[in-house]
């Protein structure tokens, strides 16, 4: 359970307390342990002064008698000193490797919510932003399951029990003893307030500097190319300036912490010291019960001094899970509706629709309907911005449309088991990803348990093979972030031989031939109409050379169809499919 009322977002968590109550009960167990043992201590040394005092004082005339006790009451002091030490190396040993095993579950949790929201969540927020709720603030977190519930019990046991025993020795000196607590309470919740505010906007520009950092890296060409990497320096700057203000600001109030705990506490050894002289000269105690306070009160010192910087931990937890809570409760927009499993067979069918991207509001497809047949080919031509793109989207369910039906097999695509239709689709995107790996690994993508043969043949069917031989490591080479040692059409062509080890019932290749030549271009045109028999093709291209084959081609433009066809039909009609392949015959004899 969260250790303040007002922690709302850090509730979110009780399921991991629940998930490992055992660990955290036993780590309670032996700090109580750890805890009784050390405050042992002051008693044994209290009864060794006293011993002494009263040896003085003529009480006790045997000096062997109190040679002895000093003895016993030394080797007990030894004995409780090591059993605490050991039991504190369990305590730790218990506690912080539960609280790793729950930054664990949490880090997974989040993954797999990352896994689970849709294409315009993606849109809508930074990367940067992203990998920074993954690992700084579940970091943060981690600290409050670790050394914050650790120094937490170990305060609430020191207290516990050291107020129990005080009690019982003097009611009145521990009355003056506690007397600065209550200022010690109000100081801690009001200053908590001011820490919990300001770790929020710390975490804020962390996620603003980690996401300004991410997008430099990655668009390092285009800053180099430009020769603006003074203003990107500027701006970085300026960002960890502000930054910079904002931690300061955070770490003045943590600053205030320690004085304030070390002035209580010597507050406190002043009242033992004063009334404990007092009560000792009226003979009500003896010199060894004010050395046991003075004890009890500096071996309270570390844990009350360390709630400050428990406190701190606390607020930072809760306001980092505050953003992590943003994302793990945000749903995502495309769900599988449908758990049994649904077989796929290409047959396409789009039925009035009409989709509008609601970050920019600009509808890309308005009252759009046509057909395929499964096992034909439809091409898609169309100027930037037309609407090709997101008709290939929605035919994945990476969106869902606004009004009219997208159909497969006949069935509106959300009664369709949204796992087996992705899986059944090799889509090749315009602009081409690959991962830190491998070339074999980046073409497995597609089929994780494909032999070297078949990925050899993906390769040839997409006409990179030749190219992947030549290099050192062949097939073992590595491509760098997103594929950075290649060229533009090397990482089209593997990013086509991953979609065609799938081996998927539905193939869609959005204009994934525009990094290359029109003689390797034919090639693997030529290569695809073989693999692609009995599969259902979607094209999207600005070439009629990559689309003329087609079984059907449509134009789009806004949004609609203004012309569709085969290329023979097409070719003879004035318009705009035309006018392209007469421009492309022409440049193609210049």
């Amino acid at each position: 359970m969260p250790f303040f009322p007002f922690m709302k977002a850090l509730k979110y968590l009780n399921k991991y307390f629940s998930k490992y109550k055992y660990r955290l009960l036993i780590g309670i167990f032996i700090t109580f342990c750890s805890k009784y043992l050390a405050l042992q201590i002051p008693q044994l040394i209290s009864k060794s002064l006293d011993a002494a005092q009263d040896y003085k004082n003529g009480i006790i005339t045997d000096l062997t008698i109190v040679k002895s006790d000093l003895l016993n009451n030394i080797l007990l002091i030894i004995g409780a000193a090591l059993l605490s030490g050991f039991f504190t190396f369990l305590m730790r040993q218990t506690i912080i490797v539960t609280s790793r095993l729950i930054e664990f579950d949490l880090k997974n949790e989040i993954y797999q919510q990352y896994q689970r929201l849709s294409l315009n969540f993606y849109k809508k927020n930074k990367t940067g932003d992203l990998m920074n709720r993954i690992s700084e603030d579940v970091s943060k977190v981690r600290m409050y399951f670790g050394p914050a519930i650790m120094y937490t019990m170990n305060m609430l046991v020191l207290f516990i029990v050291a107020i129990i025993k005080m009690y019982n020795i003097d009611t009145t000196l521990t009355n003056y003893t506690l007397l600065p607590l209550p200022v010690l309470s109000i100081s801690i919740y009001l200053l908590s307030r001011v820490i919990n505010k300001r770790s929020m906007i710390v975490q804020q520009y962390l996620s603003k500097l980690t996401a300004n950092a991410q997008e430099t890296f990655s668009g390092i060409s285009i800053l180099k190319s430009y020769g603006i990497e003074k203003n990107a320096i500027v701006e970085f700057g300026n960002l960890s300036e502000t930054s910079k203000e904002k931690n300061i600001d955070l770490f003045k109030a943590q600053a205030l912490f320690f004085p304030l705990m070390i002035l209580l506490i010597g507050l406190s050894n002043i009242l033992v010291i004063y009334i404990g002289g007092l009560r000792y000269i009226a003979g009500e105690i003896s010199i060894g019960v004010i050395a046991e306070f003075i004890m009890y009160v500096n071996m309270l010192t570390w844990p009350v001094a360390v709630v400050g910087w428990v406190t701190s931990i606390v607020q930072q937890a809760e306001a980092s899970q505050e953003r992590i809570n943003e994302f793990l409760k945000h749903e995502p927009e495309i769900k599988n509706l449908i758990e049994t499993p649904s077989t796929i067979h290409g047959a396409i069918e789009f039925k009035n629709v009409t989709f509008t991207y609601d970050d920019t509001n600009i509808t890309a497809l308005k009252n759009l309907s046509f057909k395929i047949k499964q096992g034909e080919t439809l091409a898609i031509l169309g100027n930037t911005g037309s609407g090709k793109s997101t008709i290939l989207n929605l035919i994945a369910r990476l969106y869902d449309v606004d009004s009219g039906e997208v159909l497969i097999d006949g069935k509106n695509i959300k009664s369709i088991n949204l796992d087996d239709l992705r899986q059944s689709i090799g889509f090749v995107p315009q602009e081409a990803f690959l991962f830190s790996d491998t070339i074999k690994n980046n073409i497995k993508f597609g089929d994780d348990n494909a032999s070297d043969d078949k990925i050899v043949q993906a390769a040839k069917d997409a006409y990179i093979h030749h190219n992947i031989i030549d290099f050192n490591k062949g097939y073992d080479t590595y491509v760098g972030e997103r594929g950075v040692t290649l060229s533009g059409g090397q990482k089209q062509r593997i990013s086509i031989a991953r979609a065609l080890i799938k081996e998927p019932k539905i193939l869609i290749f959005d204009d994934c031939l525009s990094a290359v030549d029109t003689e390797t271009e034919e090639i693997i045109l030529n290569n695809l109409y073989k693999v692609s028999l009995n599969k259902t093709t979607i094209i999207v291209s600005h070439r009629v050379s990559s689309v003329k084959n087609a079984d059907k081609i449509i134009v789009i433009e806004n949004g609609t169809i203004i012309q569709q066809g085969s290329h023979n039909e097409l070719v003879n009609k004035p318009g705009y499919y035309k006018e392209l392949y007469n421009q492309q015959l022409l440049e193609k004899e210049l």
